[in-house]
């Protein structure tokens, strides 16, 4: 490629050789209509997306020689988007050739801030770009390209099911609630405020009739860390000290952080610590922040003994578990 400027009158510019579709206006109404046919195309490999996701069953399958079994469900998928985005392209292209202005414009090279007369110039060049595509005119493509991506904007939309359903309230709640046993994870055994010795830590979760059955997301959420202390060592407000029983606390085991796992307990400091990022919590102070990225004590859970001395929940949490989110502020 020839370094050499463009001389300022445009000399070394081609002349200009008119298009079949410039001088024959048989030629031009044939290419407008086959523009129209290809942004159809491209509607209709939209709607054979949207076909396919919907009505098509996701466990039929297709024996394809050089693609093995394909699920005929994920193949018309790819079919249909394939033909979204390659009739799309190849309408836009086609248009462009055939019947969009070709005018050849030299913008030669100036100053980074452009002389009011350029900018002016410049303004009236994009209005004449603008003009040559002739969309206004041409109302077969204006139409068809109109239906064209209309339909190409259904599929993203429709693909957003896969994300699966709002969370709703299911990041507030979990399966505590008033009355609901702890028992050992693992062993699902029930336990009895005698059986704690003063620094014993033991993780527990909700009694359920089926515990093999529990979901995971269940499982992410409810864990519960016991660790009992003498009463005399809390310094609680005594709404957070009534939450106790004989000197048995409980915490959420989901950091406030990331929701990571907090698996570490120093008996002698009575600290609770998260490995991930060495959030450090106080368990004397109801698990108050003392150290690290955390913004948020863990969640307290308020628990008592039932008639037969067994320690019960005697509330769900009072506030939801696990890291913050943009529902909730970090108090």
């Amino acid at each position: 490629m020839s370094n050499e400027l463009i001389p300022s009158d445009n000399s070394a510019i081609p002349v200009h050789a008119p298009r079949a579709t410039d001088i024959n206006p048989k030629a031009e109404k044939r290419a407008e209509q086959q523009v129209a046919i290809l942004f159809a195309l491209s509607g209709i490999g939209s709607l054979l997306l949207i076909y396919s996701y919907i009505y098509v069953a996701n466990d039929v399958f297709i024996f394809i020689p050089i693609m093995g079994d394909q699920n005929a469900q994920q193949l018309g998928i790819g079919i249909g988007m394939a033909m979204s985005l390659f009739f799309l392209g190849i309408a836009a292209i086609h248009w462009a050739k055939t019947l969009m202005s070709d005018k050849e414009v030299v913008n030669h090279r100036h100053e980074f801030r452009s002389s009011d007369s350029d900018r002016e110039e410049f303004v009236k060049t994009v209005k004449e770009g603008v003009a040559g595509v002739e969309l206004g005119r041409r109302k077969l493509i204006k139409r068809s390209l109109g239906a064209a991506l209309a339909l190409f904007a259904l599929p993203p939309v429709l693909l957003l099911r896969d994300l699966g359903p709002l969370p709703k309230k299911q990041l507030e709640t979990t399966n505590w609630k008033a009355g609901t046993r702890l028992v050992t994870d693992p062993g699902n055994r029930p336990i009895l405020a005698s059986d704690l010795e003063v620094g014993a830590v033991v993780q527990v979760l909700p009694a359920v009739e089926h515990p093999d059955e529990r979901a995971l997301s269940d499982i992410a959420k409810d864990p519960v860390l016991l660790i009992r202390l003498r009463p005399e060592d809390f310094q609680l407000t005594p709404q957070k000290f009534a939450m106790t029983h004989d000197g048995i606390i409980a915490f959420s085991k989901i950091c406030s952080h990331m929701g990571c796992a907090v698996a570490l307990y120093e008996q002698q400091t009575k600290h609770l610590l998260c490995p991930c990022h060495q959030s450090t919590f106080d368990v004397t102070r109801g698990a108050k922040v003392i150290f690290g990225p955390a913004a948020r004590p863990l969640p307290q859970l308020d628990i008592t003994v039932d008639a037969q001395g067994y320690l019960v929940a005697r509330a769900a949490f009072n506030e939801p578990v696990g890291p913050s989110f943009w529902e909730r502020n970090s108090q």
